[in-house]
């Protein structure tokens, strides 16, 4: 699996001119690449706690990412401050292995596109850089052969976000700028501030604050609007399908009559064609038959031969 799992990171290596070339469309494949940078870059020397400054490539100009290894039930005790996400006490981490690392990214204003092109926000733009956190198993002996994905999700107390340091939001004027939360299954779920920039969290994951957009206005949300793609063409699929299904009904009750009106315009007729050969014939019952019948005159009989007694 660890030979595996290297091969393909070494293809990625090698690939990753051409990628950056074509450009990463994809916010799940810029993840799995910041994390193999994030664990090539790890140095085993680095304290439990201190945080670690990541040094991307150039290719990846813009994005910051930032790393700290903690043990999990301290993180779960405690807490954690990783740049902009403040981690409350109480957190659950699954699976709870002996050491987990937490990456923040930010994506900053160009790399950030990638969200507002992948995710549907009708009637938003982004305020600010994308914000992300997410976290992966850290052993004793961190190496490529196990990195996988843990989850993080908040129990009793949440997951603070602090947009107040990035740069776009001074300059957003007129506008109430809200939450954004991009979930993995392609929805946006739209959130209002706790705070002023302040955000709050439940899980890992990648946020934003957003702004009504001035060329496309829409309806100001409600809190946790969805306003994901998926929903929207699932209510176009279903508006479709009982559309369609109204008028295949309607036309079918259309058919219907006009064969009812055809069959009964053709009874009529062969009612009136009996009729009329039923008058000429003068049709009367024998049994249980209609047969034609025609006086007739009956000759009265002759004797041929006298006889003499």
């Amino acid at each position: 699996m660890g030979s595996l799992f290297s091969f393909t990171l070494l293809i990625l290596s090698a690939l990753l001119p051409e990628i950056e070339g074509q450009g990463i469309k994809s916010a799940r494949l810029l993840d799995l690449l910041i994390r193999d940078y994030t664990f090539r870059s790890y140095d085993t020397n680095f304290g439990t706690g201190i945080p670690h400054t990541v040094h991307l490539p150039s290719n990846f100009s813009g994005i910051k990412v930032n790393t700290v290894r903690y043990r999990c039930g301290s993180l779960r005790r405690y807490g954690a401050k990783v740049s902009e996400f403040h981690i409350g006490t109480g957190v659950i981490v699954h699976p709870c292995v002996e050491r987990v690392m937490v990456v923040r990214q930010n994506l900053g204003h160009n790399w950030s596109t990638i969200y507002s092109s992948n995710y549907d926000l009708s009637g938003y733009q982004l305020a600010s850089p994308v914000l992300g956190l997410l976290a992966y198993n850290a052993g004793k002996n961190v190496n490529f052969s196990n990195p996988f994905e843990l989850g993080i999700h908040a129990a009793e107390k949440p997951i603070l976000i602090d947009f107040s340091n990035t740069t776009r939001v001074a300059n957003i004027s007129g506008s109430k700028p809200l939450c954004a939360s991009f979930e993995g299954d392609g929805k946006v779920t739209i959130k209002n501030l706790v705070s002023p920039y302040v955000c709050v969290a439940t899980r890992h994951g990648h946020y934003g604050l957003v702004i009504e957009s001035s060329t496309s206005p829409s309806p100001s949300p409600l809190p946790e609007e969805v306003v994901g793609g998926k929903i929207s063409r699932w209510k176009v699929a279903v508006g479709s399908s009982v559309g369609a299904a109204i008028g295949a009904f309607l036309l079918g009750l259309l058919l219907v009559a006009m064969f009812v009106k055809a069959k009964k315009k053709l009874q009529l007729e062969e009612m009136e064609r009996r009729a009329y050969e039923e008058e000429a014939l003068q049709v009367s019952m024998v049994g249980h038959v209609r047969a034609p019948t025609a006086a007739g005159t009956r000759t009265t009989p002759t004797i041929e031969h006298q006889y003499k007694l």
